[in-house]
């Protein structure tokens, strides 16, 4: 039963966002900034839920839930790597929108190809070395040997809480990552939406403001559903120690969230929706 559910889910979100990708790369009205962030979101969604439902998978088709140490050191990178550009493209598509409303006259100067692709590489850039931080501290501070996790993959937060030496020099370190990679990302995106939300209030008609607003709707959802499920991770694991909570917490962050963007996405665009029929009505004639 949980296989055929989790797996359904996997093919599902993968099939979403691939669909997400070909509309964006196709259709050249979608040939814009916006949805150029869009389309990297999507490819990174597939990676990061790539990095734990496969492996989960075997492990409930096999019953065996043993993995080895470069296998949990490499399922714990990609998991954080991919995690942290989730969070940057978010930020970095929170300013695309408050250039969008705020500067409109000045967006296609601003938002060019080079910036756009200079910003995707600044992300990948900033998660790839936080990943390769937390495998750095994790060798340094855990031993490996017959470590059980209370989890369905490798998550690095109960790796350090498990076979730790130094408690406190692991809360330390969790408290300086969550800061300077988490303040400036929430930072950044409350600040874009603080000025959308004042330009918007200035527009005089309702027609005008619901415009403005139904442009950044899509990504204010995901967004919430990001780092409301991340939250609900993070209070879990601080007032609950029971490991079946914890893991349920952690499905709903790594394998629901990536599940329901494409939904979100498509459902409340109209420009994507539309392409997107119509690649599924092209689909359905040559079939014929």
């Amino acid at each position: 039963m949980l296989f055929a559910l989790f797996l359904s889910m996997y093919l599902i979100t993968v099939l979403g966002n691939l669909l997400i990708i070909l509309a964006v790369s196709s259709d050249p009205q979608l040939h814009t900034p916006m949805y150029f962030f869009l389309s990297i979101l999507s490819l990174d969604d597939i990676c990061f839920i790539s990095t734990t439902v496969p492996k989960m998978l075997v492990n409930l088709q096999t019953h065996s839930r043993a993995i080895s140490c470069a296998g949990c050191l490499a399922q714990m990178c990609f998991y954080i790597i991919f995690g942290c550009m989730d969070v940057m493209l978010l930020t970095v598509m929170a300013y695309d929108r408050f250039v969008a409303i705020c500067h409109p006259l000045n967006y296609p100067v601003i938002m060019n190809p080079h910036l756009c692709i200079s910003l995707v590489l600044l992300s990948f850039f900033v998660s790839f070395l936080e990943g390769q931080l937390h495998v750095w501290i994790a060798l340094r501070m855990t031993d490996f040997k017959e470590l059980e996790i209370p989890n369905f993959f490798c998550d690095p937060s109960q790796i350090l809480d498990l076979s730790c030496r130094d408690t406190l020099s692991n809360d330390v370190f969790k408290y300086v990552v969550a800061i300077i990679y988490g303040f400036p990302t929430i930072f950044g995106i409350l600040l874009s939406y603080y000025k959308i939300i004042c330009s918007v209030l200035r527009i005089p008609s309702s027609e005008g403001k619901y415009k403005a607003f139904s442009t950044c709707g899509s990504h204010l959802s995901v967004v919430c559903l990001f780092f409301g499920t991340a939250f609900g991770v993070y209070v879990e694991s601080a007032v609950s120690h029971s490991s079946r909570g914890s893991a349920v917490s952690s499905v709903m962050y790594t394998v629901v969230t990536p599940f329901l963007n494409p939904f979100i996405y498509s459902l409340r665009n109209r420009d994507l929706k539309s392409v997107l029929i119509r690649l599924l009505k092209r689909g359905a004639d040559i079939r014929r």
